[in-house]
């Protein structure tokens, strides 16, 4: 089981806080480092100093680590244009030397958009433009070096663009497309992704997702087209302790009332962790991103790991 480390900087972190915490991600041997690509908080909480830039910060984070995976769960399509989005993430990737992983999704909150003046169209455009961006980003990576990219959709026209800077890793960084949706987001995960994500609900839940997919990829041909196999990926919220006093403290904030869905975290001890990720990986997942919500908690973090990380099998 492969395992990273899931933030939320739009809580309250800024780039020290955010760089501390990813170097005892790395190195206490989780796989990689991933943080939400959000403009302010869920709530009504001022979460001070103020949000933070993902791709900025990944940049920084890139020369300031040397190991761990880097990325996105999951940048907004309708935050960056994808000409310059691709442009940015294969950099980030050249300064990492190749462990940038992009996660992209069609955005959700409508609330970061008004509060920054970022246009908000209805979810049914928001899905066609993530869709387009997916095709274009993804070909600009794939464009030999000698030729252009020349794309015509409905919401993007790129011509003749030179398609530069190539990522270290070749055709390009992994994409991770993920949600609950149950049409486009199995379809779009099954064209151009490298992983699918199911964040945060019960292994059930997250089971029938999984299914979803697997008929997307028979539907599309992937499976036939001789493309990797789906990477299938599940977060999970973690609040665990080695007292059930300890667990619940840092519990406390997912009783908060924020914006984002219903959830299924494990609360409790570090084999319960292991259980749950045990459940996961009966259903097929082969890769879990654990949500941790207090930069300042780096005991949390070294307890799952000398706890939790050497109870699974497989690379880390």
């Amino acid at each position: 089981m492969r395992v990273s480390v899931f933030t939320e900087p739009h809580r309250g972190a800024d780039y020290d806080d955010q760089l501390r915490f990813a170097r005892l991600v790395e190195e206490t041997g989780f796989e990689g480092f991933f943080r939400a690509d959000h403009y302010r908080a869920m709530g009504d909480e001022p979460a001070l100093p103020g949000p933070t830039d993902a791709w900025l910060t990944l940049a920084a984070l890139a020369r300031e680590t040397s190991r761990i995976r880097l990325g996105t769960l999951v940048t907004s399509a309708t935050f960056r244009l994808p000409g310059p989005l691709a442009v940015m993430v294969a950099q980030v990737d050249r300064m990492s030397g190749g462990r940038v992983e992009l996660g992209i999704g069609a955005g959700w909150y409508e609330r970061e958009h008004t509060a920054y003046g970022i246009p908000f169209p209805p979810v049914a455009e928001r899905f066609d433009r993530l869709a387009e961006q997916l095709e274009i980003v993804t070909g600009l990576w794939r464009t030999p070096a000698d030729e252009t990219y020349t794309f015509t959709g409905e919401h993007y026209r790129l011509l003749d663009a030179p398609a530069l800077p190539k990522p270290v890793q070749q055709p390009g960084p992994p994409v991770i497309v993920g949600g609950r949706g149950p049409k486009r987001t199995p379809e779009l995960a099954a064209r151009y992704a490298d992983e699918f994500n199911m964040p945060f609900k019960s292994v059930a839940e997250t089971a029938t997702a999984y299914d979803r997919v697997r008929e997307a990829c028979d539907r599309t041909g992937r499976d036939a087209s001789g493309r990797a196999p789906l990477t299938l990926s599940a977060g999970i919220v973690v609040a665990i302790g080695r007292t059930d006093a300890e667990a619940q403290r840092r519990a406390a904030p997912l009783h908060v009332t924020s914006a984002l869905p219903p959830e299924d975290p494990v609360v409790g001890s570090p084999a319960q962790l292991v259980d749950r990720i045990g459940e996961f990986a009966a259903i097929g997942t082969t890769r879990v991103h654990l949500r941790l919500i207090d930069f300042d908690d780096l005991d949390h973090v070294e307890l799952i790991a000398a706890e939790v990380l050497p109870q699974l099998d497989g690379p880390r």
